[in-house]
This record gives structure tokens, C-alpha cells and sequence, in this order.
């Protein structure tokens, strides 16, 4: 069965397969990452890894640790909590990278952590950033990392692959961050929301490594779960210079040398020319021009011009973070700056993504043109970009930032507007006083740019037909072969996570479970405790469990006694702590939305639907009211995790199994 490049990386890294199992997406797999990255969150992860009834790290080698996010916090506290991570790591034999040395992605990136056709990934959301050396980068949460230290590996379902064609090459003063941000905000309806992409086409020859570095750090913002390129020459440049650093700096033994790297490209996995994706995205890389998210609103992108147009004043600039704050970035500021200074009211705040980016920005000069035109430099790390320490916005203040993330609050006061852009934008703006470019960089009327992108967009959606999947499972003793109930229908999409179990009922520790299902949905609908019924099946729209990762927005439903939950789609945090708490959910677009149009007319936010469904886990297809419906059928990694009643319950079992081997 022909695969992708995503499906042929999962099978690679995949555990207990049948010898005759062909990945796909869909698939439940337990899979062995490469390594996982861990940050300042390391200190949570500790306390899970050690409730797991773990007594050693299972590979020395797969977890790095780099302290990044609150490095300016001085705090007998804050650098208690690092003395402890650098001492776990010590005892178990860890790499760890202190702080100050750089943001953890970037460290990846660097040091040799990341090798194209690997799967590696991190507890943070920019994980997928590891896709610009071609590898399998994507987010796990906190209990997916401890239980990597404990037995080597997690579980993980493949997602649907999308293939995004890029083709022409980008204009002069065109930047990736500029990229990224067109295509989120061209594709803005969902269409590579939880999925994996692979980017090809004759475009991507044009793209330097930093600027795939930003493209693949904000699919993230896209809403996927990985943004994968293809290795080329620009990879094996970049990957044989790292090997350089390490020679020169007698590294023993070094994580990259030339033959390592030969032999990488001997053993990459390549898609086959049939294998299938859900949607092709077409994208003319000529067309994209600068453009601005905001405020506060990643998919909303406005033309430079327009913007500059409407003279947006701004108190504070930043020119850091994990998607922009690497030499090119630096270089391109710099040029802006030449001859120039801060402007009055204006503070520029500038970081490098590692120390090692720093040193070179001021061994070439650019670190010294920024700081002499009153750029206020900060410790390579996180800082400001998550609203720790020195530079956060204060009450009304107007921000424009080279970071990937501008969601009300989070660079400081709520109250505070937060614009994106490229470095050189930012730049710019840090100049002028309020939102602007380089001059002569985006000339041409805003309705000429919108019908440009217009022409070299186009979307394509596949359908996979039921014999190219893998429906048929065999099924685990203790797992039901099917379920039964009637369909309680709630059709809301992207219903968030308070919606479901609110934050007044989220640090109330002392409740039993079966108070904590009497709390379910209640923020969502009051009348929601008196409609439902036990052995319920509820069905949801698309994105079900957006929002914050807090576990009881899966455990509540499943405490009120309704068998599972059938949706569109999920949030991937929301369906991974479902099972990681032994709760079933599947997806069936197709029944959801029939559904919706039988409901079209009723304004009501929880209905009884009066329809009896039975769903066969054997076959992967629910019967309701005559017809018939398919969704991913549940192999055996997913059906354990109900079994046995969770991935923590599932941990301590093999950890036992291993004690046992051992004595």
C-alpha cells in the first residue's frame, strides 16, 4: 500500500506492528521517538515521570533538556527549579543545556538533536519547527513525555496528510515569516487544522533553512500538527556546517560528522509517487508580499500598505523568539537600521535564539549597529514572546513582533494590541514609530496583492475509499465489540474546553469523579445535566475540545455516564487526553453532519435526538436509523489505553513487566 512521507516516518518509528501492517493515516501507533524535548516544564514533567512508579530515564538518550522560558526570573524559587532539573539530568545521564544558552527548538536544531526522515518531538506547541531538517516534528503533552522516559515510547495517532505545492520564488525583501503568515491567513477555514503537511513543489529549492525554520515553526499557528520539508541541498548545507561547528569545537564524539550525514541521505524515506492526501494546497510563493496578522488575531492579515495606511503608532517592538531570532533576521534589522535610530516613545527589544547566534551577530556587526541605534538587548531565550519578564506590554500599549503568537494578553496586559510581521517590518516600524515597512519593499495596490494570491491559491480535497483502509481490527479482550445509546446531539463547533468543564470547577481538587460529572457542560448549556442521560452517546461538531488542555474536559463526560463521544473533528490536546484517560472518542464527519442538516432548524444547544446508533468497533462503521457511517476503526494501542483504563495505568504495567524481566 503506497504511503507518504509522514505514514512512511510513523511506520519507521512505530513499535509492536504486525510484520504486515502498513501505516496509515488513522492509525493508532505506539511509537519511539528519536528524542523528546522538555523546557522549563521539565520540573512538571519530574513529579508524572516519578508517579509512574519509574526509577531510571529507559534511554539515556532520547530526552534534552534546555531551559529557556522564564530564564530572567532570579527568583531563589525559579533558579531552585532549575538546580533540580540540571541535578535530574546529571543523575539520569540527560543532556541538558542551561540557561542562557538558547531557546530549546533552536538547540535541537543546532546540536544535532534533529536528523530529516527522524520523529522527534517536544512538550511545546513549536515543536513542529523540527520539520525544516526534513523531520517528523510535532507537540506532545506532559504525561506523553514522562512516559517516554519511563518505557521509550507513546502513543499516536496519524493524522491526515496534507501536501502543500509551492512553487515561483519570493521578491526581493520577501521573508519567510512573511510566508507563513500569508498562508495562514489565505487558508484560514480550517483547512490543515490537525493535520501533518508536507511541503514540495519547485518553491521550496528557493527557501533558505532559517526561512523554513519560520514557515514550519508556524504551522503551528495554521493550526497543524507538523509542517514537514523535503531534504535537499539546502538540508545536507546546513546539516555538513553543524557538523563543522562540532568538529571545531572538539566535540567527543560529535552528534554530526560528514559520514553520518552520507548516511542519512542513503536511508531517507520518500513518499510514493501515489500515495494519498487528504487536500493539496497550491501556493505561488511569487505572489506573497508583506503582510501584517492583527491585532491580537493570527489569521487576520492585512497588505503593508493598508496598514501603513492607517498609521498604527506603536509603543514596544521585538525582534526574538524561536521563529525569528537567528542571524538572517539580525542581518536584515540591521540593514534597516544603518544610518538610523529607535524612535522617540519607541523600546526595540532584540534576543537571539541561542547564544551561538548572538556571539555571530556580533562577531559580523549587526548586534552593534541595533544596540548603537538604542535596540535593548535581552538573554537568548524565550522572555517577552510568552510575557516573562523585562519588555512585556503594559495597559494600552501597541506591539509589533518577529514572535509566532499574538493572542490577547499573552506578550502582557490584556488591554495591550500585539501586530505580527517579518524582522525587517519590524525593524521598520522600530524606526518610524508606527507600523511600516522598507521602502520600496510591497509596492502595488492592495486589490492587485489579494488578486495575486487569489490566482496562485487553489485547495484540493481526496477522498480515501473504504478499501484503502485498514477497518478491519481485531479486538481486545475487555474492549467492547459495540456500543450502544441514543444520540445525544450537541452541535456546536470548536466548543472549547471551558465550555465543557469550567475554569470555577477546574482547581477544585477535592471533587470526586462523580461531582465532576454533575459539573460537565454546564458552561456550555445549564440545561445540559437535566437532557443528558447515562449511557448517552454524545456527538459533537468540528473541533470538539478547542481551547485550554485541562484533562477534566474529557474525564467529566466520561464521569456522567456518557459512553463516548462521536465529533467532526477534535482539538488533537483534547482527543490525546481523552485516551490517555481511557475515554473513547472517534471521529465521523459524515454522520455530524447529517445531523446537522436534520437539525438545521432547532436553535436548542443540546438535543435529544431521538435516534438509537450502534457503534461496531470490528468494522469501524456506526449504524443509525438505517444507514451507515465509517469512521477510523481503534487498533490495538488505542483499545489498551481503555482497557486497562488510561496511559499512566498502561506505563506502570510494563514498568512492572520490566522489573520483573530484571530480577
Amino acid at each position: 500500500m503506497p504511503q507518504n512521507l509522514i505514514e512512511k516516518i510513523a511506520q519507521r518509528f512505530a513499535v509492536g506492528l504486525a510484520e504486515d501492517h502498513t501505516v496509515q493515516s488513522g492509525d493508532f501507533i505506539s511509537v519511539r521517538p528519536a528524542h523528546v524535548m522538555t523546557h522549563d516544564n521539565t520540573a512538571a514533567v519530574i513529579p508524572k515521570f516519578e508517579s509512574m512508579g519509574a526509577k531510571r530515564v529507559f534511554d539515556s538518550v532520547q530526552p534534552v533538556f534546555a531551559l529557556d522560558h522564564d530564564i530572567q526570573n532570579k527568583s531563589p524559587e525559579n533558579l531552585a527549579k532549575y538546580a533540580r532539573i540540571e541535578a535530574f539530568a546529571k543523575h539520569h545521564g540527560v543532556a541538558f543545556f542551561p540557561a542562557g544558552q538558547g531557546i530549546g527548538h533552536q538547540i535541537m536544531l543546532e546540536e544535532g538533536f534533529v536528523l530529516p526522515g527522524t520523529f522527534v518531538v517536544g512538550s511545546d506547541s513549536h515543536s513542529n519547527i523540527y520539520g525544516a531538517l526534513g523531520a517528523l516534528g510535532t507537540p506532545v503533552v506532559r504525561t506523553d513525555a514522562a512516559a517516554i522516559w519511563a518505557i521509550g515510547r507513546t502513543w499516536w495517532q496519524v493524522p491526515d496528510v496534507v501536501r502543500v505545492n509551492l512553487r515561483g520564488k519570493l521578491q526581493p525583501g520577501v521573508a519567510g515569516k512573511d510566508v507563513i503568515i500569508t498562508l495562514i491567513g489565505t487558508f484560514n477555514n480550517d483547512e490543515v487544522l490537525n493535520c501533518c503537511l508536507e511541503f514540495s513543489g519547485p518553491g521550496v529549492v528557493g527557501l533558505r533553512i532559517d526561512e523554513r525554520m519560520a514557515i514550519a515553526n508556524m504551522t503551528t499557528e495554521w493550526g497543524a500538527l507538523a509542517g514537514v520539508f523535503p531534504y535537499d541541498e539546502v538540508t545536507q548545507d546546513y546539516l555538513l556546517a553543524r557538523a563543522e561547528v562540532m568538529r571545531n569545537r572538539g566535540d567527543k564524539p560529535p552528534r554530526l560528522t560528514p559520514e553520518l550525514i552520507e548516511q542519512i541521505q542513503s536511508e531517507l524515506p520518500e513518499a510514493n509517487p501515489d500515495a494519498f492526501y487528504a487536500k493539496e494546497l497550491d501556493f505561488d510563493l511569487s505572489a506573497v508580499t508583506p503582510f501584517v496578522a492583527g491585532p491580537n488575531e493570527v489569521k487576520t492579515i492585512v497588505p503593508l500598505p493598508e496598514i501603513e495606511k492607517r498609521d498604527v503608532k506603536i509603543n514596544k517592538a521585538y525582534l526574538l523568539s524561536c521563529v525569528n531570532g537567528r542571524l538572517e533576521d539580525f542581518a536584515e534589522a540591521a540593514q534597516v537600521f544603518e544610518g538610523q535610530r529607535v524612535a522617540e516613545g519607541v523600546t526595540f527589544y532584540i534576543a537571539a535564539a541561542s547564544s551561538e547566534i548572538e556571539a555571530k551577530a556580533r562577531k559580523l556587526g549587526y548586534w552593534g549597529t541595533l544596540l548603537k541605534a538604542g535596540a535593548v538587548a535581552l538573554p537568548p531565550g524565550c522572555g517577552p514572546c510568552i510575557g516573562l519578564g523585562e519588555g512585556i506590554l503594559l495597559d494600552g500599549e501597541v506591539g509589533i513582533s518577529a514572535t509566532n503568537r499574538n493572542f490577547k494578553g499573552r506578550m502582557g496586559a490584556r488591554s495591550s494590541e500585539v501586530y505580527l510581521s517579518s524582522p525587517a517590518v519590524v525593524a521598520s516600524s522600530a524606526v518610524a514609530g508606527r507600523i511600516a515597512g522598507p521602502k520600496g519593499v510591497g509596492a502595488g495596490s492592495v486589490e492587485e496583492r489579494r488578486a495575486a494570491l487569489q490566482r496562485g491559491s487553489a485547495v484540493r480535497v481526496q477522498s480515501r475509499t473504504a478499501t484503502e483502509t485498514n477497518n478491519e481490527v481485531a479486538i481486545l479482550q475487555g474492549f467492547p465489540r459495540q456500543i450502544e445509546g441514543e444520540l445525544l446531539f450537541v452541535p456546536k463547533d470548536n466548543l472549547n474546553t471551558d465550555g465543557i468543564y469550567g475554569k470555577e470547577y477546574t482547581y477544585q481538587e477535592n471533587l470526586t469523579p462523580a461531582e465532576m460529572g454533575t459539573k460537565a457542560m454546564l458552561n456550555y448549556d445549564p440545561q445540559f445535566q437535566m437532557i443528558a442521560k447515562e449511557g448517552d452517546i454524545l456527538v459533537g461538531g468540528y473541533n470538539f475540545g478547542s481551547g485550554s488542555s485541562r484533562e477534566q474536559a474529557a474525564t467529566a463526560l466520561k464521569h456522567r455516564g456518557l459512553q463516548m463521544v462521536i465529533a467532526a473533528s477534535y482539538s488533537q490536546t483534547y482527543k490525546r487526553n481523552a485516551f490517555n484517560n481511557g475515554y473513547i472518542v472517534i471521529e465521523c464527519p459524515e454522520l455530524v453532519d447529517e445531523l446537522k442538516a436534520a437539525f438545521a432548524g432547532d436553535k436548542t444547544l443540546t438535543i435529544r435526538s431521538g435516534r438509537r446508533a450502534r457503534v461496531d468497533f470490528t468494522r469501524g462503521r456506526i449504524e443509525c436509523e438505517g444507514e451507515s457511517y465509517t469512521f477510523a476503526a481503534l487498533g490495538e494501542v488505542a483499545q489498551e489505553l481503555v482497557v486497562k483504563g488510561g496511559f499512566e495505568a498502561v506505563i506502570r504495567l510494563r514498568l512492572a513487566d520490566v522489573q520483573r524481566e530484571g530480577s
